[in-house]
């Protein structure tokens, strides 16, 4: 009889093993998109990650007749759990063999660890906070994934359905959007109208406007704490996640692919933003086991700088709640377009929207929209 048994991360050799599981477990896989080695730890590593100000967390190697099966992180987000009024211990970073008693054996480890913690249910896929990938994949097994997604075999919630006690606790959507030849007669109307009837402009970013307390890279990322505070799960991020997030998506990236919108009748107040990039995903696909060097560092670059890729990625897009009704959307994309056309992008990836989202989902008419994946997150009381 197999025997499995749960051995708890202690030092940096079996974070180092947590981390590589899952490129062994998506060896060759054509639609996983594996994250790089260092984003990794530095997420999971008390030191790097802001999110430890308010989270705690454990992780867990589960072993099968003394090899690496499966892994998972419990992670206790304090700021989300009061927001919500819940007491909840999250699982993310969760992977598996095919094997069912391998993934009762990892869950039973997060129960344990959120019960002496005082917590009474379990839910995931979750990461730290919203910013981290979550929802398990339970539907478009063969599309690529993206960088901000979680990719994951179709035996992943056939297993977890299984175990008693589990239930749905949230749906997700997400799209493929054409980007078409010709700018949307929609889009061009509207864009048109709310800049003279609502008196909101475009705003492009320059670089050295994006740093210190007054910079739009603070605007932005408060702007998106309050457009996304009411989103399942959502914990707003503090200043120090703030500052962090404006190196890690602002620093590098093309800046034409952001667009702002600002109300110039109340002193140019932000009150959209559209944060997009070009799909890191083949790219990612293409660094040996998460790590730059030697050449992953050059498919990178070729997707960052030159533009290498066919596919856009609509990573962050907010509007505020009163200007929803404005056209803000319209407008951000009546300047957009045209940029992803320049670059030669063919289509665009909406990432994770709640199912229910509905005001969301339909701003993508006009770009005949192609749902092509479904996520689920799950709990369990404890």
């Amino acid at each position: 009889m197999s025997s499995i048994t749960i051995k708890k991360v202690n030092d940096e050799k079996d974070l180092k093993t947590f981390i590589e599981f899952h490129y062994d477990l998506y060896k060759d896989n054509p639609y996983d998109v594996p994250n790089l080695y260092s984003d990794e730890k530095n997420t999971l590593s008390h030191d790097k990650n802001a999110a430890f100000d308010f989270c705690t967390a454990e992780y867990y190697l589960a072993y099968k007749d003394g090899k690496v099966a499966g892994r998972v992180a419990a992670i206790i987000n304090n700021r989300a759990n009061e927001k919500w009024a819940r007491r909840t211990v999250r699982f993310g970073w969760i992977d598996y063999i095919n094997d069912v008693e391998v993934l009762k054996a990892l869950l039973d480890a997060v129960e344990k660890y959120g019960k002496s913690k005082g917590m009474t249910e379990m839910a995931g896929p979750l990461g730290f906070t919203d910013m981290d990938p979550e929802g398990m994949l339970t539907w478009g097994f063969d599309q690529l994934g993206t960088m901000p997604t979680i990719y994951n075999y179709d035996y992943y919630p056939q297993l977890i359905e299984q175990l008693p006690g589990m239930e749905v606790d949230n749906k997700y959507v997400e799209y493929k959007i054409n980007v078409p030849d010709e700018m949307p007669a929609r889009f061009k109307k509207l864009g048109e109208m709310v800049q003279s009837r609502y008196n909101l402009k475009i705003k492009k970013l320059k670089r050295s406007e994006i740093y210190g307390e007054d910079g739009y890279g603070k605007k932005i990322f408060n702007l998106i704490n309050l457009t996304y505070k009411d989103l399942y799960g959502y914990s707003e991020m503090t200043e120090r996640q703030v500052n962090d997030y404006i190196d890690m998506y602002l620093k590098f990236i093309d800046l034409s692919l952001i667009t702002l919108v600002e109300d110039a009748s109340a002193d140019n107040k932000l009150v959209g933003v559209g944060i997009t990039i070009p799909s890191l995903s083949r790219a990612l696909q293409k660094c040996k086991r998460g790590r730059l060097l030697p050449m992953g560092w050059w498919h990178v670059l070729r997707a960052i700088k030159y533009h290498k890729t066919k596919i856009v990625d609509l990573l962050l897009m907010g509007v505020l709640p009163e200007y929803r009704a404005k056209g803000v959307n319209a407008l951000m994309f009546y300047d957009l377009i045209p940029r992803y056309q320049e670059y030669g992008f063919e289509w665009g990836e909406t990432q994770v929207e709640m199912e229910s989202n509905e005001n969301v989902q339909s701003q993508w008419g006009v770009l005949e929209p192609v749902m092509h994946k479904r996520r689920k997150c799950y709990k369990k009381k404890i």
